[in-house]
Parts: C-alpha cells; structure tokens; sequence
C-alpha cells in the first residue's frame, strides 16, 4: 500500500473519530447553531423593520421591507454560522494538544497530516450541517432565494471553500493557543467581522474609516458573491475576490498549522 492510500485511510478513520465525538457532545453544536438563528431573529424582528428603509431593491433581490432585508442579511447570517462553528474547531484541537492524545499518536504508526485531516474534515461536515439548518430556518421566516442549479451549486462551493479556509485558520489557532480557554477566546475576531462587513448593512452607509475596512476585509467580498448568486443581485468581480482570498487563507492557514503541529511539544 502506497504512502498516500496509507494517508487517506488513517484520515478516514480519525474522521470518524472526530465524528463520534462531535455526537457525544451535541450541546457544543447546538450552541454554535443557535447563535446564528438568535441573530437573524434580533436583526429581521427588532431591527429589520428600520434597516429595511436604508435597502434598495436591487440589494434586498427586489424585495423591500422586512421581507427585502431578511433577503439582505440571510447571507451573512450564512457566513456568521460558518464562523461560529469553525470556533469549536480551535477548542476540540486545543483539548488534543493539551490532553495528551496526541503523544499516544505519534507513538503509533499514523500519517502524520492524517491528524489534522481528520479535524479539519469533521468540522466542514459540521459546519455544511449547520449552515444547512439555518439555511432552513431562513426559508421557514420568509427568505426567498432565487438562484437556479447554477447558482445554488456555485453558493455551495463558495461556502464550503470559504469554511475549509477558516477551519484551517480555526485549527491553527487551536495548535498555537497554550490551553483550551485561549483557544475559545482567540477565534472570536471571525464571529465580528461580518458584522464589520456587508453582512448586515451597505458598506456604503459606514464612515469613511470604517468603510475602507469593510470594503477590504474577506467577508465581504464572499457575502456580495453569496447574496448575488442566491437573490440574483450585482457581483462584479466580488468572485474573483472571494475565491481568491478564500484560497490565501486556506494554504497560509494549512502552511501554519502543519509547522506548530510539528514544532509543538503536547503538554
């Protein structure tokens, strides 16, 4: 058996072990879960209705009112659960550092990059899930998207390449943190930034300082190439912008993760 069949089969099975335990422990994932749909409900119920007088047509997929803005925000409400799970990431990876487990493992004859495979794979498995739940409760509200094969297949990989970028970074910051609490504090910045974004309301509305920043930061360009391709609104070169960044993250991320898994001694 080749190196890489070696590999792929002892990602396979710390797959299912990661899987396992997220099964164990459903409480971690229905809080990660239900911070996105208490948003959406705070944000369309209690601020929705004067949000929704600073949304044109063309932003909100032609709909206007609390109906055009729950079109508006349901796509950064979309990346925010991707953030918000992807913190669990850096907690589970932080309790394998400092737990001992992974000392047994490097006993034993397993792919090293099998580890970190395994993590990073059950956690894109549990972030599609939730991003599916509370995709269905935005629907189940009023959201109306508009996007055929095409689009919805382009809104899934986007997602997905986007949460396969972040859950590398999460992983990373899980293996540099020195305990379990540092590593659920230190990913919280990506649960703010689509606030700081187009997420929930027009760059174009936030001071200039402000602006700048928001116009620049990647969650921005992935929310317009989102809500365009679901509500049929402009996208412009946000594509190129959103896989771009997506894929930096994604291999500056990796490339740091796999030099503290090889540097780092577990405690």
């Amino acid at each position: 058996m080749s190196s890489l069949a070696y590999t792929l089969t002892d990602s396979r099975t710390l797959l299912r072990r990661n899987l396992l335990r997220l099964r164990r422990y459903p409480s971690m994932t229905l809080m990660l879960v239900g911070m996105p749909i208490v948003f959406m409900l705070l944000f369309v119920y209690v601020f929705g209705g004067q949000l929704s007088h600073g949304l044109s047509g063309a932003l909100a997929g032609g709909h206007l009112g609390r109906a055009g803005y729950l079109n508006y925000v349901t796509p950064g409400i979309l990346l925010m659960s991707v953030a918000a799970t992807v913190q669990g990431t850096a907690i589970v990876v932080a309790m394998d550092m400092t737990g001992g487990i992974i000392d047994r493992f490097r006993t034993m004859a397993i792919a090293r990059a099998a580890v970190l495979t395994g993590h990073v794979l059950a956690s894109l498995i549990q972030t599609l899930a939730s991003i599916a739940v509370v995709l269905a409760v935005a629907i189940a509200l009023g959201f109306r998207p508009t996007a055929g094969p095409l689009g919805w297949l382009g809104a899934i990989g986007l997602i997905a390449l986007f949460a396969f970028a972040l859950i590398w970074l999460a992983t990373a910051l899980g293996l540099a943190a020195k305990s379990v609490e540092t590593a659920s504090n230190t990913p919280m910045f990506l649960t703010l930034l689509p606030f700081l974004g187009s997420g929930f309301v027009p760059t174009g509305t936030m001071p200039a300082g402000l602006r700048q920043f928001a116009a620049y930061q990647p969650f921005t360009p992935v929310t317009e190439t989102l809500r365009g391709l679901l509500t049929g609104t402009h996208v412009g070169t946000h594509a190129i912008v959103a896989v771009a960044s997506s894929v930096g993250i994604a291999a500056a991320s990796y490339l740091w993760a796999r030099r503290l898994y090889e540097r780092r001694q577990p405690r």
